[in-house]
């Protein structure tokens, strides 16, 4: 039970990353706050992490909006007087090489990824100022460290998320407050399986294309990410402050022969 009477929020923890990471919490006995824009993925995640026998609450909140991110940080607050652990993991994708970007989609993806780790961050952190303790995981990725075709905004915005953790960890450490960042590699979430599917001819010639990227010779799994989160969130990490953690199978450091 590393994660023993914690509370702790994980944004976008509906499918993927964040609900694998928020059903090893519960089983690690935290309470955890499930937070997604659809209302039926975040029930899901509840009724499961209820169903094994751990606690959870569902709050439907939109990461970029202000007035409903400090609407849930207020609920939890009311109903379980603070917040231990922040995990800023809602984010999108965008596809495409500067010159095929719409202005739209560019902005849409900055919105969520960066605005999205801002603002959870902003109505979170006065509490655990107040109290004088905290950990705070922010989502980047290995694109944040290496160059990968036709995708330039999803790269600039795991890039600034970053470089915002070491900035955030500089402001938040006398406080006894830790920022420390995930960079995953290609995970095999639903949303990298939908994608495969409807951008590929041949979905499984694409997938072993992306395996090769990788020292691992294969894809990581949303519980991989989960494990790694762990470790930031229980206080085993008590001497991390604004690192980057790599579960990326050997891409960033690593070629082979």
């Amino acid at each position: 039970m590393r994660l023993q009477n914690k509370i702790i929020l994980i944004t976008g923890s509906g499918s993927g990353i964040g609900k694998a990471t928020a059903l090893l919490f519960a089983s690690e006995g935290a309470t955890v706050v499930v937070n997604d824009l659809s209302v039926e993925k975040g029930e899901e995640t509840v009724e499961e992490i209820k169903q094994a026998g751990g606690s959870a609450l569902f709050v439907q909140a939109d990461v970029t909006d202000p007035d409903s991110v400090k609407s849930m940080v207020d609920q939890i607050i009311a109903a379980y007087g603070r917040i231990d652990v922040l995990f800023n993991n809602a984010g999108i994708s965008g596809v495409g090489a500067i010159h095929e970007v719409e202005p739209e989609d560019w902005d849409r993806v900055i919105k969520v990824n960066i605005r999205g780790v801002f603002l959870p961050s902003k109505y979170v952190l006065p509490h655990m100022m107040e109290r004088r303790e905290g950990s705070i995981i922010n989502m980047s990725s290995c694109i944040a460290e290496i160059g990968l075709g036709r995708r330039a905004s999803y790269s600039a915005t795991k890039g600034a998320v970053l470089s915002l953790t070491k900035s955030m960890q500089v402001d938040y450490a006398p406080y006894q407050i830790r920022v420390n960042a995930l960079l995953p590699g290609t995970i095999m979430t639903p949303f990298v399986e939908n994608y495969l599917r409807n951008s590929y001819d041949d979905p499984e010639a694409a997938i072993n294309s992306l395996k090769k990227r990788q020292l691992s010779g294969d894809l990581g799994r949303p519980e991989d990410v989960a494990k790694a989160a762990l470790f930031l969130a229980s206080d085993e990490s008590k001497f991390m402050m604004g690192s980057p953690l790599y579960i990326d199978g050997g891409v960033v450091f690593g070629k082979d022969a």
